[in-house]
């Protein structure tokens, strides 16, 4: 459904992982019933909290394979035979590849219908939402002096070679121009690409962290990066210089809202401890667990009430883009297949 280049790489990386790749304790038959196994792209040091209290709280065990790509595949070529009871993602793409390949299953659960926004977990509630994380402007302080911006004025005249981004077929950036198609319509979103390309500094290149260590350098004067990597710069003394020469814009704030995308979960189609996976989806929708989720990955909190960190909020207030994520999801393969028909990743110049 994704045919987008990432998907194409996580294919070959699912391949090259599957022999190697397994649970790290796998839990004796007499104690299964209590064990909860988890296939994860989110890393081992941000979940280990949450599930240690998880267990804590339950008596649920926790097993967890960790894999920064092939999960999904995974689970998909294991079939009925997989162990996995929870997909953990950090990006909503691929909880939407994993529901579209039959990998998940619908959850009846008042209490996750409750916590989580609709925009922010599957109309089936095969998937939701735990934290969500913006889209945004990196401005050079002392080049940038607006305070408010929007994603359209990007591709107007003023920014010629002004704006670094990574690749426009990553995964972030196909959710952003699945957004742009949504908004503006099949042409306007067009046109719009069209301009943003030819206002690049230089070739999508590198990741989020590389565009601001660009405009640092006075390459460009506007990064297009998620909000988390402001807090993984300052916490890195080689990057602290880049988040330092820069502050973040919330584009669209003063009309549809900025752009987010997710991290988020779901239960395996065919997970055997799938109670137990059910309680775990809604331990990390409890108020107590989205504060140290979102706390722990300097993310947004989805549930209502749970309070941003001291960090997030020196940002400025967040006002999200409320377009459901599932159509999004809808405009994705329509996003990528743009993406290469404006030869975006060629740079300003073809």
């Amino acid at each position: 459904m994704f045919a987008h280049r990432d998907s194409r790489r996580r294919t070959i990386a699912a391949i090259l992982l599957l022999p190697t790749i397994a649970f790290s304790s796998t839990p004796h038959a007499a104690d299964a019933a209590e064990a909860v196994n988890i296939y994860s792209y989110r890393e081992p040091q941000l979940m280990e909290p949450l599930l240690k209290s998880f267990t804590e709280k339950t008596g649920i065990k926790t097993n967890v394979v960790f894999a920064k790509d092939g999960l999904v595949e995974r689970l998909i070529s294991e079939g009925r035979n997989s162990p996995a009871d929870v997909l953990l993602t950090n990006e909503s793409g691929l909880l939407m590849q994993a529901k579209a390949q039959g990998a998940t299953q619908p959850v009846a659960s008042s209490a996750l219908e409750k916590a989580i926004p609709a925009n922010l977990r599957d109309p089936d509630n095969h998937w939701f939402a735990l934290t969500q994380r913006a889209r945004v402007l990196y401005v050079a302080k002392d080049r940038v002096s607006a305070t408010a911006m929007t994603l359209e004025e990007l591709a107007e005249p003023k920014w010629k070679g002004k704006i670094c981004i990574r690749s426009g077929q990553h995964t972030y950036n196909v959710a952003l121009v699945a957004s742009m198609i949504a908004h503006l319509g099949d042409e306007k979103a067009e046109t719009w690409l069209k301009g943003l390309k030819a206002n690049l500094a230089r070739k999508p290149a590198g990741g989020d962290r590389e565009a601001v260590r660009d405009v640092q350098a006075g390459l460009c004067d506007i990064a297009i990066a998620n909000t988390y990597y402001m807090a993984a710069m300052l916490k890195n003394p080689d990057q602290t210089a880049w988040a330092n020469a820069v502050r973040i814009v919330f584009p669209n704030a003063g009309d549809r809202g900025t752009h987010v995308n997710i991290s988020g979960i779901a239960i395996a189609a065919h997970a055997p401890h799938k109670a137990n996976a059910q309680k775990l989806v809604e331990f990390l929708a409890s108020t107590d667990a989205q504060a140290v989720y979102a706390e722990a990955n300097s993310e947004y909190p989805v549930v209502a009430g749970v309070a941003e960190s001291q960090l997030l909020k020196s940002w400025g207030p967040l006002k999200a883009d409320a377009i459901p994520l599932s159509k999004l999801a809808e405009l994705r393969r329509k996003a990528s297949e743009l993406i290469d028909k404006v030869k975006f990743d060629s740079g300003p110049s073809s």
